[in-house]
């Protein structure tokens, strides 16, 4: 079979394709053929300083896959072959909060990902694909759809009539901006281009806010709220625009923190003043990734691909990636 690998420091152009032999299941185990990659910036980190992940040698990248069942091991009961099933970014986290013992089990980086022609998944690893869903709409679910569903619901606590500022356009923000709709949550969304605003529009944001247009952009949330702020901010940025996300968010509010798009200095100050709930999220576990299937299921709700690219040409995805020009996913068809 054909593989990606990360071979050292390099970035995207030391990203190489090899060979391996097609791995026999274990127990407990579901070899899975696989169909489609969504690919995440945190891909992209890992491929750009694996080192930092603890990465010395060969690694397949990419937490997020969708494919289908060709062989099960011994004492698998969940899956037969034929099933389509897309995986879970840890492979051991079924249920309740995040330890230490799941770190180990996130796909692309500490162990192999799913970057290739086959693919091994632990039984408890992975689920059914919602009927609805293509192979490519059902790869982008496991870091960015899930992700996006425990900032607002979980972590976040949004609930309907409440207001949510999203930041930017990519893969969270996005899935965020349609389960906010569905929940009838008021959303604010930012972004530099108009025409990525334009098509948030389209997917039921409330608010528009050019971020490049209004640098000082929660002042304009702030506006828009009538001086309250919002409830909740799913904040992907990171440390570069946090204190906005703070200075946006109304007294008693909370920010779901998942982003390292940029650096910079962080006041706490305004957390303390305003008694700012800040809670890191990281992806979710089994059981919520089955929730958030059935309500994909019940609501008809597809994800947003804004590009595709065959396995062969995978470097270029991570280079659409890197330009950060892309709204909603990325996807490699396999």
């Amino acid at each position: 079979m054909k593989i990606w690998v990360i071979e050292g420091e390099g970035g995207v152009d030391n990203l190489r394709q090899v060979e391996r032999d097609v791995p026999k299941p274990g127990p407990g185990e579901i070899l899975v053929r696989m169909k489609a990659n969504a690919i995440n910036y945190r891909d992209l980190s890992t491929i750009m300083n694996p080192a930092a992940r603890g990465i010395a040698g060969p690694r397949i990248p990419n937490s997020d896959g969708a494919g289908i069942v060709e062989d099960v091991g011994a004492g698998v009961t969940a899956f037969k072959a034929g099933d389509r099933v897309v995986g879970t970014f840890f492979q051991d986290w079924p249920a309740g909060p995040i330890h230490a013992g799941v770190m180990p089990s996130a796909l692309g980086g500490p162990i192999d990902g799913m970057l290739a022609e086959y693919v091994l998944l632990k039984e408890g690893g992975a689920l059914p694909i919602p009927d609805h869903l293509s192979f490519a709409e059902a790869a982008t679910l496991p870091c960015a759809g899930l992700t996006a569903w425990n900032c607002l619901f979980e972590a976040g606590k949004a609930r309907a009539g409440q207001t949510v500022l999203l930041l930017g356009t990519g893969g969270v923000s996005i899935f965020a901006q349609q389960f906010a709709k569905m929940a009838g949550i008021r959303t604010i969304l930012t972004s530099s281009s108009e025409e990525k605003l334009a098509r948030a529009k389209t997917l039921g944001a409330n608010d528009l806010v050019n971020y490049r247009q209004h640098p000082d952009w929660e002042k304009n949330v702030m506006n828009l709220t009538d001086g309250r702020g919002v409830d909740l901010v799913i904040e992907v940025g990171g440390a570069g625009t946090l204190e906005k996300s703070a200075l946006s968010v109304r007294i008693g509010g909370r920010i779901s923190l998942i982003g390292i798009l940029s650096g910079g200095q962080i006041d706490p100050t305004v957390f303390m003043r305003k008694s700012i709930t800040l809670k890191g999220v990281y992806v979710g576990p089994r059981d919520m990734f089955r929730a958030m299937n059935a309500a994909l299921v019940n609501n008809d709700i597809h994800p947003v691909i804004d590009a595709t690219v065959d396995f062969a040409n995978a470097q270029e995805a991570y280079r659409m990636m890197e330009k950060a020009t892309h709204f909603g996913k990325i996807v490699i068809n396999i």
